[in-house]
């Protein structure tokens, strides 16, 4: 259904799509790509991120929700990312998750889209959404979720897997209102809020 899938966060390079996933924290990709070209017009390096102090930035992002605490990730970030990588963002999980503000979905999506490395699947709430209706997993820890779908998912396609249940979450397995109608799962599909 969804075979060019891709990645729905505006980026120019793994520094830009770090600072837009951890934006995307409760949050829509819509609204943080409405931000982030301005964002990155004004801090253009990691170097600039990390030289603001976290309640400039804060107002800088303030229409993302939780602003405070992922300017405080972001500016913490970009000093490690100095620090410790020399300015690169890493290619590794382990270094990945030293960072403030990465996670694993985070870390996951840095590395896969980025650098093409699959190391983990993506799980976002549409993933996790979707994954259950579909009975991939039973669980509703991000991480559990992740470990069942590493699974059954071949890791080449980790990537490329994420990408198309976001798009479908999106287009028609949506939270409230699934358009199950026009789903070519439906078959497959035995979620208890199915519509007709």
């Amino acid at each position: 259904m969804y075979p060019a899938a891709t990645c729905a966060l505006s980026h120019h390079n793994p520094w830009e799509l770090l600072v837009a996933t951890i934006l995307s924290a409760q949050c829509t990709d819509k609204r943080v790509n409405e931000v982030t070209p301005g964002l990155f017009a004004k801090y253009p390096t990691p170097a600039d991120f990390a030289a603001v102090r976290p309640e400039v930035l804060a107002q800088d992002i303030r229409s993302t929700g939780f602003f405070n605490n992922k300017a405080k990730s972001i500016v913490g970030a970009a000093k490690k990312v100095i620090a410790d990588f020399g300015g690169r963002v890493p290619r590794t999980m382990e270094e990945m998750l030293s960072i403030p503000g990465a996670a694993r979905k985070t870390a996951n999506v840095v590395l896969g889209t980025a650098y093409g490395i699959a190391l983990g699947v993506v799980v976002d709430t549409h993933v996790q959404r979707i994954s259950g209706r579909l009975d991939l997993t039973k669980q509703t820890d991000p991480v559990k979720i992740e470990q069942d779908l590493v699974r059954i998912v071949p890791q080449d396609r980790w990537i490329l897997f994420s990408h198309q249940i976001i798009l479908h979450g999106r287009a028609l397995c949506q939270a409230r209102n699934p358009k199950c109608a026009e789903c070519k799962l439906n078959s497959l599909c035995y979620s208890k809020d199915k519509t007709a």
